[in-house]
This record gives structure tokens, C-alpha cells and sequence, in this order.
């Protein structure tokens, strides 16, 4: 496959062309999978739908979603997979499902093709030069987690295909990536860093304390994993000397089950970052949101993205394709032509704005997604999926029994160095007080439930335990902040509501 042509492509078409492509492919994956993949044959049977019945994208449209654990946990590996067979070229890699039970996820080198294309993309927008040294440090968790894997296999297949690249793959190690920005990035003229963003954040701030001052280096920076605001760019912009915050970041979209499926341009960073100071403007874009999303751009013939009842749906073809699949975020779907139109609606003009940011030669017309974590489900502390089943193994201890009614409600919050905790609020039977002595039987209960329960959790113990053990919080029997009675327990919540 060639990556130019996918390239050329992507920023020649306009955006209705990538409306229709969007449907197509849709359609295409639909009738593809309703022949080849037996579960989803047997999906169909089950809720009474006639394939040949399904013509057009109307009827695409009410066709059923599938979930994590109805479809893909209600079927065989081999049944989820194209043609029925495990006897395909695959790699896999591992996520956690709600109960904290993994699933593993097969993909072909399909998606690793694509995430290659995306990552192009950025190179191109950012300005790297070809003819210039870069040293690449992939600084997401390597091992059975996509990020670090698909990371490497990224840059490594643009380097076979001309980008003298040099890839390092440290992983969450603070000392191997210190260790190699004194040693070995001074000898390049460019440096991408890859990695979590709290974690690069405490990469970052710790720097100057190991002899590395990130203003000497021509620095790019790839985040992924979970959303941030844009202070926190700016933080990152100040703290490493990056002089343009739409061309030189990047935070991308993506997922065990379908790979990269959506990265942030310099056209979405600078759409977000307006939008931040126009409350009605910022209403329009993201309808219903109630964080910050992430506003990212997809190439329909990759991954397609659809929104109902709020509810993120992702279709994308891999060794285990999906249709209509809920892949557990919120958000919604602009076209650029949506965009455009929202932005004059508001009072601005979007050409203008991209000319005086300086980014005219990146834009695509690409469609949007915006997404937002469903709070409710899990939060994420450097990275790490933390499920409230994790806590309740850690509370449930007998030891505790006498003291706290299991009840407790969960967030990652950030301190005034922007260092990301995890805040655990929990409910003290009635008539015990708060005592320093339980608090740190419960600290030591939750922790070791973590460890035992999440392998991102017990990984990242290893480099930052310090900042991974859990703040514990009492508040008295049914106290209205997070335990009024009578109401259904909000297990996890984002406690700031913020939007930046």
C-alpha cells in the first residue's frame, strides 16, 4: 500500500466527497461482515434483520449497535473474525472490559497501515524535514497495550518508506527516556516524543532536575490515551519551548479495537481553542457535552463514526471488523461543511481564522468527531483504565466492614502542579469518625485491589508509585456532596465539570 497516494488524496477531497465515501464504506463493511463474520451473521438473524434488505444508508442507519459485552463477549474469537478463522496474519493486543476481565483484540497490519497514514499526516503539518536526523521515543506502555506497539510499528513503516527515523522504545521509564534525551537526542535535529500526557507532563516537569533542558531540542509531541484542555497544552508548549501549539502536538483518537482512529490537526486544536472563548459557539460544536472533548479529524476510508442517543458508534474494518459498534465514549459528528457553518452562524469566518493562525497548507476536509468520556463507567489516572469494580474489590476487605458502608464515588483531579490523583470519596458507616488509622487500612486495601485487578495500574507502580496510590477523602453517613440517599451511587464522576 501507498501512504502517498492515501495522502494526496485526503487533502484533495472536499468535504461532501468524504460525506458520500463515508456511507459507502459504511455500506460496503455492512454487507462484508453480514457475509464473512459468523457472529455478526448470527447477530443479524438474532434481531431479525434481512441483509438483503439493507440498500441503502437509511436503512444503515437503524441498524442495531453492537457491545462489548452482548456481542463481543457473547461470541468465539474465531466467530468475531473475517471468514470465520484465527489462520490469518494478526497481532494482538489486550484491554480491560468493565468487570476488569480483558479481551484481546486481534488487528491485521491493515490498521497498522492506517495508524502509519495519520501519523504522516502530523509529520507533515509539524514541518519535520526529511533530510533532517529524528529520533523518535515511544514513551507509551509497550507489552500486551496498543499504544506503545502500534507506535513503534507506526514510525517504523514510514522510516522503510523514506523518513530517516530512529526509534527508541522506553516505554513508561522515566530514566531510560532522561537517560536517552542527555545521551542520544543531542546528536538529531529533531525529536518526537510519544506518550500518556500526564505521564509526559511528569517527564517534562522532572527534566530540569536530570539534566535535560527541552528548550535545546526541536521537540514534537504525540499524546494519546485520554483528553486534556488546552491549558494544559499551553503548559507543555511553555515548559518544552514548542512554538507552535496547532502544528507541533497532537493527541490522537484511538483504541485496542480498531487501532488509530482519529487524530487532532492543527484545524481542530484551533477550532477547539476558539470555541473555548464563545460559550454559544462552543454549545453549537459540542451539543451536550459535559467535559472538554476531544475534537479529532477521521478518514472515512479508514474508520467511520456515527452518533446516537449521544452514544459514539465506530465501524472499522480489521481482523475482527465492527458495525455500529459502541465503543463506550459520548461525542457527536460534524462534516467540515458543518463546521463552517456553525462558525459563520456564530459570527466567524473559519478561512479567515486558519490564515491568520498560519495553517492554511494542513487542512484537510476531513469530517469530525468529538468525544467525551463516559464518566459514569471509569476515569484514567496516567493512562491507566481505573473500573469502580477495581475499588469495590479493595473495599469489600473485612477488615473495613465496620467502618465504611462500601459506598464511594471516584475522579482523577489535578493538583495546583497539574499532576494528576486519584481522589476516592467514601462513605463512613453511621456514628464512626474519621480516623487516620482507617484511612490508611482503606489506602492500603484499594491499592493493592488496583494492583492485583488493572496490569496498566501494577505497570505504571514500577516508575510512579508515588503518584498513583490513591487520596482518601471520608465524608459522614448519606452526606448529600456524593452520598445523598435515595439516589442511584454515582460510582465515578468528573468532580471539576470544567471545560478547560
Amino acid at each position: 500500500m501507498n501512504s502517498g497516494k492515501v495522502i494526496n488524496s485526503i487533502k484533495s477531497k472536499k468535504s461532501n466527497y468524504w460525506k458520500k465515501e463515508s456511507e459507502k464504506k459504511l455500506l460496503e463493511l455492512f454487507n462484508l461482515c453480514s457475509k464473512q463474520v459468523p457472529a455478526y451473521k448470527d447477530f443479524l438473524t438474532k434481531k431479525g434483520i434481512d441483509p438483503k434488505k439493507i440498500r441503502n444508508f437509511d436503512d444503515f442507519k437503524n441498524l442495531p449497535s453492537v457491545t462489548r459485552s452482548e456481542y463481543l463477549k457473547g461470541n468465539q474469537l474465531q466467530d468475531l473474525c473475517l471468514k470465520g478463522t484465527l489462520s490469518q496474519p494478526m497481532v494482538f493486543t489486550s484491554t480491560s472490559g468493565s468487570t476488569g476481565a480483558p479481551f484481546y483484540f486481534p488487528r491485521s497490519k491493515d490498521v497498522d497501515f492506517q495508524s502509519a497514514v495519520l501519523h504522516e499526516l502530523f509529520i507533515k503539518s509539524s514541518g519535520l524535514k526529511k533530510d533532517k536526523s529524528t529520533l523518535v521515543i515511544v514513551g507509551f506502555g509497550m507489552g500486551v497495550w496498543i499504544g506503545g506497539v502500534i507506535t513503534y510499528q507506526a514510525f517504523r513503516y514510514l522510516s522503510d518508506a523514506g523518513y530517516p527515523f530512529s526509534i527508541l522504545t522506553p516505554g513508561v521509564n522515566k530514566k531510560e527516556i532522561f537517560e536517552a534525551m542527555r545521551n542520544i537526542a543531542p546528536k538529531f535535529d529533531q525529536v518526537i516524543l510519544c506518550g500518556y500526557p500526564p505521564f509526559l507532563k511528569d517527564v517534562i516537569d522532572e527534566g530540569k532536575n536530570n539534566e535535560v533542558n527541552w528548550k535545546d531540542f526541536d521537540l514534537k509531541v504525540v499524546f494519546a490515551a485520554e483528553a486534556f484542555s488546552e491549558k494544559f497544552r499551553d503548559y507543555i508548549a511553555k515548559k518544552t519551548g514548542i512554538k507552535n501549539i496547532y502544528r507541533d502536538t497532537m493527541n490522537i483518537y484511538g483504541s485496542a479495537d480498531l487501532g488509530t482512529m482519529a487524530e487532532e490537526t492543527p484545524l481542530s486544536i484551533l477550532i477547539r481553542r476558539i470555541a473555548l472563548k464563545n460559550k454559544k459557539l462552543y454549545k453549537d460544536l459540542f451539543i451536550d457535552a459535559t467535559r472538554l472533548p476531544t475534537l479529532a479529524q477521521f478518514n472515512p476510508d479508514f474508520t467511520n463514526f456515527e452518533s446516537q442517543n449521544k452514544k459514539i458508534l465506530v465501524s472499522g474494518m480489521s481482523a475482527l471488523p465492527l458495525v455500529r459498534y459502541e465503543i463506550g465514549d459520548n461525542g457527536g459528528v460534524h462534516t467540515f461543511d458543518d463546521i463552517k457553518a456553525i462558525f459563520k452562524q456564530n459570527g466567524y469566518d473559519l478561512e479567515k481564522e486558519i490564515q491568520k493562525a498560519g495553517i492554511r497548507k494542513t487542512i484537510t476536509e476531513l469530517p469530525f468527531v468529538y468525544i467525551y468520556e463516559r464518566t459514569d463507567l471509569s476515569t484514567k489516572l496516567y493512562g491507566a483504565i481505573i473500573y469502580p469494580e477495581y475499588v469495590k474489590a479493595g473495599l469489600e476487605h473485612p477488615v473495613l466492614e465496620d467502618y465504611i458502608t462500601g459506598k464511594f464515588t471516584l475522579f482523577t483531579e489535578h493538583n495546583n502542579e497539574q499532576n494528576e490523583y486519584l481522589e476516592l470519596n467514601i462513605e463512613l458507616r453511621p456514628g464512626v469518625e474519621q480516623d487516620p488509622n482507617i484511612k490508611k487500612l482503606v489506602t492500603s486495601a484499594v491499592f493493592d485491589a488496583l494492583m492485583e485487578k488493572s496490569t496498566e495500574y501494577h505497570y505504571l507502580s514500577a516508575t510512579i508509585k508515588d503518584r498513583i496510590t490513591p487520596q482518601i477523602v471520608f465524608w459522614p453517613y448519606e452526606h448529600p456532596t456524593y452520598f445523598k440517599p435515595g439516589t442511584k451511587q454515582k460510582w465515578v464522576r468528573n468532580k471539576t465539570a470544567q471545560r478547560n
